[in-house]
């Protein structure tokens, strides 16, 4: 910007010294005579008609060497910005950290050997709002979600910041202060498979109509659609993939399940406790099999159908 700002000033001088010249010839061109000087007037040392001439010749020389002096100004000018302008670019595509994503409390940043490597969130924003607070799974109420992500961040990090071993699960249960939630009766739990079932349907099938899924879930959806017998096991491989889809690493973690547990918490008491049984092993992810096995759904069914949904949707890719 800086050189073309200059660029214009230059040529906005050139015009402006031009014009000025023109000027002073037009009115010495006005002033002389074609007529032959007179004897009294060479006696007086007036500029003869020859010197006139001369003169006008080494002026229009002069002018020649002028513009093309500024014409090279204007060209290294001009050569300046380009390469500027090619340097921020090889900048931009320089940068390591644009092809890295870091998970949640981590920010990319550039070590001494030029290397993108993701570290823990140095400061977070101080919130104010107890509406931006977040309730743990420690019970906890936390300023904000960054918090608590920068606490898990340190802790497997072995910082000396980390407030405990436990820290290394910690994770957000819901938005705002915690407050007490009621248990979740057996008669409850034993119902909620089928509930959550229903509701993965709903959720795949309205964003089907909005046209928010992929071809080849849209393809899974119109399937269950058509079929009873997929609807169920449809909408759980859908949504199962679709939280795996960031890391894509054949399992699902606590802190992924997020996007599910956080938003009913207020509505569905009975999720959390839903999803820690989801994990059977209590390893802190949910495999393909497990969260079939929870909605009780046939788990050798599920992964089949995962690989057979894969395979197509390279087909979409």
């Amino acid at each position: 910007m800086k050189g073309l700002l200059a660029l214009a000033l230059v040529i906005a001088v050139i015009c402006t010294a031009d014009a000025s010249r023109m000027r002073r010839r037009h009115r010495r061109i006005r002033t002389t005579t074609t007529e032959r000087p007179t004897s009294e007037q060479l006696g007086r040392g007036d500029i003869s008609e020859a010197e006139h001439i001369e003169h006008g010749m080494s002026e229009s020389l002069d002018e020649k060497r002028y513009h093309e002096a500024e014409i090279a100004r204007v060209n290294d000018l001009l050569n300046e910005v380009s390469n500027e302008e090619n340097e921020d670019e090889e900048i931009n595509m320089e940068d390591p950290c644009l092809k890295v994503h870091c998970s949640a409390g981590r920010v990319c940043e550039i070590n001494e050997h030029g290397d993108a490597m993701c570290n823990c969130i140095k400061d977070c924003p101080y919130e104010t709002d107890s509406r931006r607070m977040v309730c743990t799974n420690f019970n906890e109420t936390w300023q904000s979600d960054c918090e608590v992500y920068r606490q898990r961040c340190l802790c497997l990090d072995n910082s000396d910041q980390c407030r405990g071993p436990q820290y290394h699960h910690v994770q957000i249960e819901y938005y705002g202060t915690c407050r007490e939630m009621p248990d979740c009766t057996e008669s409850e739990m034993s119902d909620f498979p089928r509930r959550m079932r229903d509701w993965l349907f709903n959720i795949m099938r309205d964003m089907a109509e909005r046209r928010e899924l992929t071809p080849h879930y849209l393809k899974m959806e119109r399937e269950a659609e058509s079929n009873l017998t997929r609807r169920w096991a449809n909408a759980a491989i859908w949504k199962w993939c679709d939280l795996d889809a960031q890391t894509n690493d054949r399992f699902v973690s606590r802190h992924e399940l997020f996007p599910i547990r956080a938003p009913l918490m207020a509505l569905e008491h009975c999720i959390a406790p839903f999803l820690d049984r989801c994990d059977a092993d209590d390893d802190h992810r949910v495999t393909l099999a497990e969260w079939g096995k929870c909605l009780e759904l046939d788990e050798l069914e599920m992964e089949e159908r995962c690989d057979d949904f894969n395979e197509n949707a390279e087909h979409y890719l």
